[in-house]
């Protein structure tokens, strides 16, 4: 059974990659998928979505997961303990890992040790968007970095794309490892990759990212999302006027996550 999944995989890569993908498209409609993005681009109206992470205020409310669970929760994101099989869309690791090529051997342990929010990084040039043989991820005109997984047949090329490991392959059925499936985003299947999508549903409605919305709640306000674009956005000022970081910017990938730290 493996195997012939194995060959399905091969197959259908290579079909796409030469232009000839009509089985991956057909699981949604390639008229269907065309006018989504249409849609998308229209709805775009020149903005540019970024989000802004404040480590210090972040760092204060030790062990806090509101922005995590807010996400997992609102995505039906699966609580797998094996870390080999984890899915996860926003998270947190240490700065000293977050950041390798900004600390260093003086920088003093509390910023070495710091947690540090971390996520898809909506890149402005997106290389799983590059390396994806059926456009199952593609990007948005408002600047989301989106998953299509009806799209997508688990060669995790994207994966392997990503360079800050934001990506999840679900190996195993997630429903049952959800608490509380809500039917207004489905879950998953097995198979497939998902991430951060910036909350592009709740965009959609005029609604902030469920992690910065239940940051605010919290009154931690370490999250702030708003549009570069517009030259008086509290994020755009922010942005201009602190000294902030994006990750591994050698890489061309320009990234639209911010960090003060």
């Amino acid at each position: 059974m493996e195997s012939g999944r194995r060959e399905f995989l091969k197959t259908a890569a290579g079909a796409a990659a030469l232009g000839l993908g009509a089985g991956a498209a057909s699981f949604v409609g390639a008229e269907a998928l065309a006018r989504s993005r249409a849609g998308q681009a229209a709805a775009g109206g020149g903005k540019r979505y970024a989000l802004a992470v404040d480590t210090k205020k972040c760092a204060e409310r030790e062990g806090c997961r509101a922005c995590i669970d807010a996400c997992h929760v609102t995505h039906n994101v699966p609580r797998i303990e094996n870390r080999e099989e984890e899915i996860k869309w926003v998270w947190k690791e240490e700065a000293e890992w977050v950041f390798q090529d900004r600390v260093h051997e003086y920088s003093g342990a509390e910023l070495r040790r710091r947690p540090v929010l971390v996520l898809c990084n909506h890149c402005d040039n997106p290389p799983c968007v590059r390396v994806c043989p059926t456009q199952a991820t593609f990007k948005s005109a408002d600047g989301p970095v989106m998953m299509d997984p009806h799209r997508c047949i688990g060669c995790r090329y994207c994966v392997v794309g990503c360079p800050y490991g934001a990506r999840s392959f679900n190996w195993k059925d997630p429903r049952p490892y959800i608490e509380h499936v809500d039917p207004a985003y489905p879950p998953r299947a097995r198979g497939v990759v998902e991430k951060c999508t910036m909350c592009s549903e709740r965009l959609a409605h005029g609604l902030l990212p469920a992690c910065v919305e239940a940051c605010a709640r919290e009154g931690a306000g370490a999250l702030l999302f708003g549009d570069m674009n517009d030259p008086e956005s509290e994020i755009r000022k922010r942005v201009e006027s602190s000294l902030s970081l994006r990750r591994k910017e050698h890489l061309g990938t320009r990234p639209q996550v911010y960090y003060t730290l």
